[in-house]
């Protein structure tokens, strides 16, 4: 090898590589190994006992098959639902009461949320140096990335990161909570600043701000943002902020929690389960999708047209081939998505606000349409409905937010559902995660080095 470039080099040991690695698939069923950690049903593989969220999507009956049922998304056994319907009555924003809900158990008294809220508006500010050391010193073109870093660097800034007591992983958790939307529209901005050769603009925080109003006014040159803007995506914050402890970003806390390390480690983990395409990622599949569907499809409101295009999509002549239909379908929502329904409420309100109405139209026929042509093309017996996916990204594209940013804008909000994870881990867990892994991998014979051919 030695007269090989480093291209070559890497190609032929990626093809060694990929040539010893594979396994045959009919190994998983005859060990009946849970890949994914699901079930065959389809149900997740029971893992651990959370106290913090849940999701509802179906009933198992007495032969522990699927009933689907009205989806419910659960915050400390309140539903989400009554909790955002509270706060629009009110005319409030409730982010930051859905943050203490989360991390201590309990829906705040009036003076309990100010006080909370007031020491949010406290830590906002990134560290001294940090924006310039941290952030403007080492940009990254991938957002998720610099965040993940950011949370790392935090250690640093730390005067006591090693110190695993409840108090002061509360203390770390709260400050990371506070502070993630500052950490994401700076970023952005250096983003801008160095790949995308525009102007860089850094506005402090303020503290009387909520979370929502923070981060628009911080990733925009005039800080200017609507009352309506701000609302929904306080909302969307809302309805990202948690989703149970079977999440791969959840699991990934839940985890790395377990082998007694610090909470910044955990929780940049976290962040890079987040980034991943099936994971965090998924709206900005979906908006790419509706870019090629808005491209093809000439008349928005031709309900044949749109059908056929979709059976091209589903049957891989059309859009990426993959066959799938982007933002169709969950793991565990079957009848609806609680999290979409609620989104819609506030979406078509703004999409009157922004005129875009006719697109808003389009989503809705696709929401509809969708779940038909993959039944007849599939015969899939699972219910399917739009997930909150499917809309939150055209919700941001209304709120001018770049697509760099949805996936951040889901981590400024997940990140009060990891910090109670990550206490609960530490408080109840006290056992490191150590699942089995099946070697099928059949034992040779040594071979001394100078025999090798």
């Amino acid at each position: 090898m030695k007269n090989l470039s480093d291209k070559a080099l890497i190609k032929q040991l990626t093809v060694l590589a990929q040539k010893n690695d594979p396994i045959n698939p009919k190994l998983y069923e005859k060990y009946d190994v849970k890949r994914g950690l699901r079930n065959a049903n389809g149900t997740g593989v029971l893992v651990g006992l959370t106290t913090i969220g849940d999701v509802v999507g179906y009933e198992l009956d007495e032969n522990k098959n699927k009933i689907p049922i009205p989806g419910r998304l659960m915050y400390r056994g309140y539903n989400v639902a009554d909790l955002v319907h509270d706060i629009e009555k009110r005319d409030e924003f409730g982010y930051e009461q859905t943050a203490y809900l989360l991390l201590f158990g309990a829906l705040p008294t009036k003076k309990q949320l100010a006080t909370f809220s007031e020491y949010l508006g406290s830590r906002r500010v990134l560290p001294e140096n940090f924006t310039e050391d941290m952030i403007m010193k080492a940009p990254s073109n991938d957002i998720m990335n610099k965040m993940a870093r950011g949370v790392l660097a935090s250690y640093s800034y730390d005067p006591n990161p090693e110190d695993r007591s409840v108090g002061n992983i509360m203390r770390q958790c709260i400050d990371l909570v506070a502070r993630f939307s500052t950490l994401a529209a700076y970023a952005y901005q250096a983003k801008r600043r160095f790949y995308d050769d525009k102007s860089m603009y850094i506005h402090n925080p303020l503290p009387n701000l909520s979370t929502a109003e923070n981060f628009l006014r911080l990733i925009r040159a005039d800080k200017k943002y609507t009352p309506l803007e701000a609302q929904i995506l306080d909302l969307a914050l809302i309805l990202h902020a948690e989703h149970g402890g079977g999440n791969n970003s959840s699991l990934t806390v839940h985890v790395v929690s377990s082998a007694d390390t610090d909470t910044y480690s955990a929780i940049a983990a976290a962040v890079g389960s987040l980034k991943g395409s099936r994971h965090g990622g998924a709206n900005i599949r979906v908006m790419e999708m509706m870019d090629d569907i808005k491209a093809h499809v000439k008349d928005w409101a031709d309900d044949k047209e749109i059908e056929a295009y979709l059976k091209k999509i589903a049957t891989k002549q059309a859009y990426d081939k993959t066959g799938l239909i982007y933002g169709i379908g969950h793991a565990v929502y079957t009848v609806n998505d609680p999290r979409a329904v609620l989104l819609n409420e506030l979406a078509e309100k703004l999409a009157r606000e922004k005129g875009m109405l006719k697109e808003f139209r389009l989503y809705k026929k696709i929401e509809k349409i969708a779940p038909k042509v993959l039944y007849e093309l599939h015969g899939n017996k699972k219910m399917l409905c739009a997930n909150v996916d499917f809309f939150s990204g055209f919700v941001y594209s209304m709120l001018d937010i770049p697509r760099e940013l949805y996936t951040p804008l889901f981590a400024i909000s997940r990140i009060a559902g990891w910090s109670a994870h990550r206490i609960e881990e530490v408080v109840a867990g006290g056992r490191i995660y150590r699942p089995a892994y099946k070697n099928v991998c059949a034992e040779r014979a040594y071979i001394p080095l100078e025999k090798r051919k």
